[in-house]
């Protein structure tokens, strides 16, 4: 039996990045042995095991051969006399293609090392085309090491345009391509995701609404990424960058896209609440103003308010507010004053108190006339300050 560290945390140790988890091969065991180790086995497809101290995962030396479409469709043998080599061909590039033994010796039959000298992501052997999530995971691999100055190889790029042309890309769950996207989103330079998935065919089946818009799309999301001042991370990364992403596209689109992809509720909500209220958030400044419909009036914010429902759900309009700001400032928009104002008309329409008005003697559904004309009141006079301040 032997043990070999192999994938991302050879290449990230040789790039001198943080190596965040380990995986480890192992070659000339079969599962028997493995439990009989203390190791507990979680994989169903293929032989994966915990370490029974350290749980980080230890797969048994495999090879694969298609069998069927999409990702899933693969006979597996994990067999004790499948070689180490045998192992790493199966891989998608020849940068993941290395191993390390137990006295650190790297173990590269693809020439990795050669293509991380060189910056290079070249698929390791045509057995690439037959996993069509490797046309997404390859452009999220261009996302993440573009800063370092890595790009594509051309032959791999033209296999990722014919398996793209294949159709085979529709083949995969929802799930598979949203978790390819969504770890895009939020690394160093996500636009190279997307100008790959572009330039490859890779948007097609999944991100169709983006075809029309795929250069302004990409222009914002750069210029958001620039902006993540101050340093955002988690959820509001991603709802920053997608919302970026996904503005130029109107309610009913942005929405037909979240649903395909299966995105999490709070990132499809946000999203196409950016879509529809965009011509409103982003209007500009009286004094930048190309015609009246672009100006922020009271009416308009009422419009908002209602539409978002920012009376009962206050954290969610903040978090809109939050995930279209590095879109405001791509137009121009003095986002900070813009913002101030929002909120302060918000509070000040929240303060309007339905029972002054039942106490003046309106009944019935005249009291929601006068609610209504009252909180547009209060915001008029917000914005008539703001005017006079400024």
């Amino acid at each position: 039996m032997q043990v070999y560290l192999v994938g991302g945390a050879v290449r990230d140790a040789l790039l001198n990045r943080k190596v965040i988890e380990r995986d480890y091969v192992v070659v000339g065991a079969t599962p028997e042995q493995m439990i009989a180790k203390g190791f507990t086995q979680v994989g169903k497809d293929f032989p994966v095991f915990l370490h029974p101290k350290t749980n980080e995962e230890y797969a048994l030396a495999r090879t694969e051969r298609k069998s069927g479409k999409g990702y899933t469709g693969f006979v597996c043998d994990a067999s004790s006399d499948v070689t180490l080599e045998e192992d790493l061909t199966r891989r998608d590039l020849t940068v993941n293609a290395m191993a390390q033994d137990s006295d650190g010796k790297i173990i590269d039959p693809y020439n990795g090392k050669q293509d991380l000298d060189n910056k290079c992501l070249r698929h390791v052997s045509d057995a690439f085309s037959e996993d069509p999530l490797r046309v997404f995971r390859v452009a999220r691999f261009a996302a993440r090491y573009a800063y370092l100055g890595f790009t594509i190889a051309d032959e791999t790029l033209a296999l990722m345009s014919t398996m793209a042309a294949s159709g085979e890309l529709q083949a995969l769950s929802a799930e598979r391509v949203w978790q390819e996207t969504r770890r895009s989103l939020v690394e160093r330079s996500p636009e190279v995701y997307f100008a790959t998935l572009e330039a490859t065919g890779g948007l097609n089946d999944w991100f169709s609404e983006l075809l029309p818009v795929i250069n302004e799309s990409i222009e914002m999301l750069r210029s958001a990424t620039k902006k993540d001042t101050p340093p955002l991370s988690g959820m509001p990364l991603l709802l920053a960058r997608f919302t970026s992403l996904c503005i130029h596209l109107n309610e009913e689109q942005a929405s037909a896209l979240c649903q395909r992809l299966k995105t999490q509720n709070q990132v499809s909500e946000i999203v196409t609440l950016a879509c529809k209220f965009k011509g409103i958030l982003l209007s500009k400044d009286d004094n930048q103003a190309n015609s009246a419909s672009r100006v922020l009036t009271a009416d308009n914010l009422m419009m908002l308010f209602n539409g978002t429902d920012a009376w009962r759900r206050p954290e969610r309009f903040e978090t809109l507010l939050n995930a279209i700001r590095h879109c405001a400032e791509f137009e121009a928009v003095m986002w900070d004053k813009r913002q101030s104002v929002i909120i302060d008309a918000l509070l000040a329409a929240k303060r309007v108190d339905v029972k002054d008005i039942i106490a003046k003697g309106i009944k019935g559904s005249a009291i929601k006339d006068a609610l209504n004309r009252e909180k547009l009141i209060a915001i008029e006079h917000v914005m008539a300050q703001t005017i006079t301040s400024s």
